[in-house]
């Protein structure tokens, strides 16, 4: 995935004033937090192992030990590491809920984005959160429901409108199936070949450039 390339370049990182990072370190963006929520940060190559809050793991253990909780929240915003992320999180703050009506009981995830690229970013986002709701149901021994996206500022960038509309007038194809290997029982072991998408039959690539 090569989707960050161009904000972790040295031209974009000087001019968050990120002029001490090395080039293609994004700062404590969304991996950081989501696995180390309030570590110092120090660079891209130290091991934070044990530093910070784990709010993954913590997901998982909330879903597993109280499902009926309404606190089960994973969030990259944190406004003390702001100024240090090579840019802010877009897609902000996921709430997990646990329908225990059903057999098996299923699992909803409510993402909120604050910011909606609607050409590039919004399409990105909805399968990774939705393969990450998937994820996350089959180690919690749990369904998953439904994915809910909240977009608070959506936007269209001007360079976007003519490939849009061709996208637009295309026929859409059937969705995929999403086989995942049920072997896998903790979030950590999840390798990219444990996933596999049965009769993906994409139209052909429309470029979009990404807004910097």
């Amino acid at each position: 995935v090569k989707i960050w390339q161009a904000n972790g370049s040295r031209g974009f990182l000087d001019s968050r004033g990120l002029n001490s990072h090395e080039e293609h370190d994004l700062g404590p963006i969304y991996g950081f937090q989501w696995r180390h929520f309030g570590a110092d940060y120090k660079d891209m190559h130290t091991d934070y192992t044990g530093e910070g809050v784990d709010q993954l793991a913590e997901v998982v253990r909330q879903i597993k030990a109280d499902p009926t909780d309404r606190r089960i929240i994973l969030t990259a915003w944190n406004p003390a590491a702001l100024s240090r992320m090579a840019l802010p999180p877009c897609h902000m703050m996921a709430q997990f809920l646990v329908d225990t009506s059903t057999s098996p009981h299923e699992l909803t995830c409510i993402m909120f984005q604050r910011s909606a690229d609607m050409g590039l970013g919004v399409p990105f986002n909805i399968a990774s959160y939705a393969l990450l709701t998937r994820m996350m149901a089959q180690v919690c021994g749990i369904a998953a429901g439904e994915l809910v996206h909240v977009l608070g500022n959506a936007h269209v960038y001007s360079s976007h409108i003519g490939p849009l509309q061709e996208q637009l007038a295309r026929v859409p194809r059937p969705f995929p199936i999403l086989k995942v290997n049920p072997a896998v029982k903790t979030i950590d072991d999840f390798v990219s070949g444990d996933f596999e998408l049965i009769g993906y039959h994409p139209h052909e690539k429309i470029a979009m450039q990404l807004a910097v």
